[in-house]
């Protein structure tokens, strides 16, 4: 028998904060409803009966970015549309994180070369946390991709950095 033995009552958990927030963090994810291509109804059928992402903590889908943590950039990228996604993102609230669904947003697809209008990724526009190849990305893409985000939310701490000499 330790010191330890009958100090505490039943049902106390001892646990650190970061593991808490994070942990409460990665299991309630609401991503934003930003679909500019085909990518989109695959993003779309992954939040179906189907494939079921509310079983991940991710199925609800917001249409503003003032509700969300997550933008899913689902399709092609154009210069005209990029200054859309960076007002979204900046309008989105702190912690907020990025995946980048389909081959043309990732690099610009099959417009790379001849494609005047296509962003040659969106990574150009925002900070990508997660890349999903494909096209289009099947949903069990999207849900790697998911379970990649996840398992990144979970190793973030709320520490403050140390400070730069």
């Amino acid at each position: 028998m330790g010191w330890l033995h009958n100090r505490f009552e039943e049902n106390f958990i001892i646990t650190s904060v970061d593991w808490a927030l994070n942990w409460a963090r990665s299991s309630s994810i609401w991503p934003l409803t930003f679909g500019l291509a085909c990518c989109a109804i695959e993003m779309m059928a992954a939040g179906a009966s189907r494939f079921d992402l509310d079983r991940f903590g991710a199925g609800a889908f917001r249409a503003t970015p003032r509700q969300s943590d997550l933008m899913i950039v689902a399709g092609t990228v154009t210069f005209k549309m990029a200054s859309r996604i960076r007002r979204l993102y900046h309008q989105m609230p702190e912690p907020k994180y990025v995946m980048a669904m389909g081959a043309c947003t990732v690099g610009g697809g099959p417009y790379v070369k001849y494609g005047y209008h296509v962003v040659k990724g969106v990574d150009l526009v925002v900070p990508v946390d997660v890349y999903i190849p494909g096209c289009p990305p099947r949903p069990e893409s999207l849900i790697e991709g998911l379970m990649r985000l996840q398992d990144k939310m979970k190793q973030q701490t709320i520490a403050r950095r140390p400070q730069q000499a």
